[in-house]
């Protein structure tokens, strides 16, 4: 920005400089510039003259007129340039006058050489401008610039933007100490992402810790359920009721770390393998401590692509919310086709709203039904997340009859 300022003050005072210049030029009389350079110019046609060179040579070169007083036109062609304005000078041998030189010196002369000035002034004041400018253009191109990258590079670091490399431009005399400042960028970027990763993990952690801890305090809470019903001794059932009240504490603080991790944590990490399909059979066996669950056929048998960690926490949510909300025996039914497998858990219930289905995986979101009961609205938005990362997919929607559908679909390897 100051070279800017140096340059255009440099312009003006160059222009202000050739105002005032032409103006003086403009302003003389023809008198005044030329009385000198006409005597001069005399004095020269006269020592040519006594070295014996030949006035009509003389007369071409220097534009003159000569009489010699020899000549028996003397006196009346000295009259004629006196009276058409002619500047006549004596043409002196030593002391003796031996003839007139007579200069033109009229106005169209005066102003021949004025214009001639002003193009030379003109020229001169044009080739300081550019000469200045270029000067100030190589200091700006080598000097100036180089730093003014730098402060724009040092702006974007200080705001935490590592990605703009410090540009490494050709001819900069700076070259090694912004090539630094750059190895610097890339270190710091480096260091962040050591640090955004460590953290990413440590939030990933965190989240399938207490993502895994449900399922075993929702077994605890289920088989004190149980306890209630099978039991009648006061003892054990105080005992049931301190269990179960720790229990729901401790659901409650993970559903509170959980959801404190997930909202800046986009995705946790699903690593999909070949695996049997029979570990659908394994996976839905323990459901039995949810609640009753019938399977209406067999697992197709076949390789599927899935992250055996994800998929049972899948199916885990899937049923918790099922028993949870719906109160009822889940049926699970399995299909093959088009290179997938199917599975289908069905409850009969009194299913979802229709203006609810399409929210239910969305992060956070918890239905009408959920009033009252503990949740943190992120079992089926997580399940939905990790079928789509495993290449297959989660569908909801109501049971023609009543009842609410839940179907994942896994993809065939």
């Amino acid at each position: 920005m100051k070279i800017r300022v140096i340059a255009v003050f440099y312009t003006i005072i160059l222009i202000l400089t050739g105002v005032f210049l032409y103006r003086k030029i403009d302003r003389r009389e023809g008198y005044e510039i030329d009385m000198l350079e006409l005597n001069t110019r005399a004095y020269d046609i006269s020592r040519e003259l006594s070295s014996g060179k030949a006035p009509e040579d003389i007369e071409d070169r220097y534009e003159c007129e000569i009489v010699l007083l020899s000549e028996d036109t003397y006196e009346a062609e000295n009259n004629l340039f006196i009276r058409e304005g002619y500047s006549v000078f004596d043409y002196k041998d030593g002391d003796t006058i031996r003839g007139k030189i007579a200069i033109a010196a009229r106005e169209e002369e005066y102003a021949s050489r004025r214009n001639n000035e002003k193009l030379i002034l003109l020229l001169i004041l044009s080739g300081a401008l550019l000469l200045g400018l270029g000067i100030l253009f190589v200091v700006w191109y080598l000097f100036v610039r180089p730093f003014s990258d730098l402060k724009i590079f040092a702006e974007h670091v200080s705001k935490g933007n590592l990605e703009l490399p410090l540009k490494m431009r050709k001819h900069n005399y700076f070259g090694a100490f912004t090539e630094s400042f750059d190895r610097m960028r890339e270190e710091l970027k480096k260091a962040s992402d050591r640090e955004n990763e460590a953290n990413r993990s440590k939030k990933e952690l965190v989240a399938e810790l207490s993502h895994d801890i449900k399922t075993p305090v929702a077994t605890i809470k289920a088989t004190c359920e149980v306890m209630e019903v099978k039991y009648k001794d006061p003892d054990v059932l105080e005992k049931v009721d301190v269990i179960k009240a720790k229990a729901n504490s401790v659901d409650q603080l993970i559903d509170n770390m959980f959801k404190a991790t997930l909202e800046d944590l986009e995705e946790l990490k699903v690593e999909p393998v070949e695996e049997n399909s029979k570990i659908l059979s394994d996976m839905i066996s323990e459901l039995r401590f949810y609640g009753s669950v019938e399977t209406k056929n067999e697992v197709p048998e076949c390789l599927i692509l899935a992250d055996k960690l994800r998929l049972e926490q899948v199916i885990d949510n899937i049923a918790g919310n099922s028993f949870k909300y719906a109160g009822t025996p889940i049926e699970i039914e399995f299909s093959s086709q088009d290179g997938e497998v199917h599975v289908l858990f069905m409850d009969r219930g009194p299913g979802v709203p229709e203006e609810e289905i399409s929210l239910l995986t969305s992060k956070f979101y918890r239905g009408s039904a959920s009033s009252g009961k503990d949740g943190s609205g992120l079992g089926l938005y997580l399940a939905s997340i990790f079928m789509e990362r495993m290449g297959g997919g989660l569908e909801v929607r109501n049971r023609d009859g009543g009842g609410f559908v839940v179907e994942i679909v896994l993809k065939k390897v």
